[in-house]
């Protein structure tokens, strides 16, 4: 699943794609790289961040979407609203990506019920301005696990088939780095939940972190490799998906993962 942030501030590219033009021309780009999916926001959820207001995520969004999906690209629209949702889908988008599982927006679950786009729903505890305050665990796999449960439970009570929901761990949401690592170490029992899994590992700060002090650690730009080790990770742990900004690096991950695997 590769990235297009249709916004001015996201953590790792915000304001390299606002323009719609350019997100589409990205878009392409990332296919033409090898991503099976391409995934459309307009709303930045790094730490601190100011939510636009609907009609300005509808203006960032949809164009791209339509654009994308009129060139028969698969194509995922990142919102936690659900008017947004709902536009990205007439506009073509086949996945509803929202960080939230629906729970930002209590109507979202009916809107992707009366669809039949699928629907990513990530692990999260609230947005992203208080959210670390929130990374509290007693044991954070199982925390996790119950949590998704809960959503999907919730989900499919409003009426989305229990084979279009895909599961998120939320990575860097409301966690902490031993948190994402205790994760995805046990991505396989995520897969036990008997949902899809996708994961998204890229450019997140724990992967700065990794061999360096704070001093020291990779830029957001220098994490694609860091990235792609944990893309190659997450195959062999069975998972449906993993997101990524960099999508040329985590090809060539996979590639040489298959070609190890026969």
């Amino acid at each position: 699943m590769g990235v297009v942030n249709v916004t001015p501030d996201s953590f790792s590219d915000g304001g390299s794609w606002f323009d719609p033009d350019t997100a589409v021309a990205h878009g392409r780009l990332l296919a033409a790289q090898g991503a099976d999916l391409i995934d459309i926001g307009g709303e930045s959820t790094r730490p601190g961040a100011v939510r636009p207001d609907e009609a300005e995520e509808l203006r960032r969004v949809v164009p791209v979407v339509e654009a994308l999906a009129g060139d028969g690209l698969t194509v995922s629209v990142d919102t936690m609203r659900a008017g947004v949702a709902a536009a990205a889908v007439a506009a073509g988008a086949r996945i509803v990506n929202d960080v939230s599982g629906g729970l930002a927006d209590p109507a979202m679950a009916a809107v992707v019920a009366d669809t039949d786009a699928e629907f990513v729903a990530m692990h999260w505890r609230g947005h992203s301005g208080d959210m670390y305050a929130r990374a509290r665990y007693d044991d954070v796999v199982a925390d996790v696990c119950r949590e998704l449960g809960d959503r999907v439970a919730a989900l499919t009570a409003a009426g989305i088939a229990p084979e279009r929901i895909i599961l998120d761990p939320g990575l860097g949401f409301a966690k902490v780095p031993e948190h994402n690592w205790a994760l995805l170490r046990a991505l396989p029992t995520l897969g036990d939940l008997g949902h899809r899994v996708l994961v998204g590992t890229s450019r997140k700060r724990f992967l700065a972190l990794v061999g360096r002090t704070q001093e020291t650690m990779r830029g957001t730009d220098e994490r694609d490799v860091a990235t792609a080790v944990t893309s190659a990770y997450a195959a062999q742990a069975g998972v449906w998906g993993i997101r990524v900004h960099d999508v040329v690096a985590t090809v060539d991950a996979l590639d040489v993962w298959e070609a190890m695997n026969g």
